[in-house]
């Protein structure tokens, strides 16, 4: 197999010319070596988290819940006000691991203005 290399001003290869002989038994090689996978589709496959709370998360590092409560401008007080609850049961409930029960996510759902489904992966 002849090829030749391509490199960037750095001198590391980024690319590289084959023959199209080679090429092509590449294509059918890798064509005869897949193998198909089913896939079963779930409840919430049509979620969807909006772009600018995804932004949030990425950005600051925060957990889902951190970045829809971000989004809608609301403070941990201000929640915990909202829903009955103290500022560090909210500060718990926003950590990166948590899992918030159905009925927290379905409460906090309605304050944010979102589907339940939208404040989990």
């Amino acid at each position: 197999m002849s090829k030749q290399y391509i490199y960037d001003e750095a001198g590391k290869p980024q690319f590289v010319v084959l023959a199209i002989a080679d090429y092509e038994k590449l294509l059918a090689d890798a064509d005869s070596g897949w193998e198909s996978i089913p896939i079963e589709a779930g409840d919430d496959d049509d979620e969807t988290i909006p772009h600018e709370v995804v932004g949030i998360m990425v950005d600051q590092d925060v957990s889902l819940q951190a970045a829809w409560r971000i989004h809608r401008g609301f403070s941990q007080y201000d929640v915990a006000a909202q829903l009955g609850m103290t500022q560090s049961a909210i500060s718990q409930l926003e950590r990166i691991e948590s899992k918030p029960q159905k009925k927290t996510r379905e409460r906090l759902a309605k304050l944010y203005d979102c589907r339940p489904e939208q404040l989990i992966f």
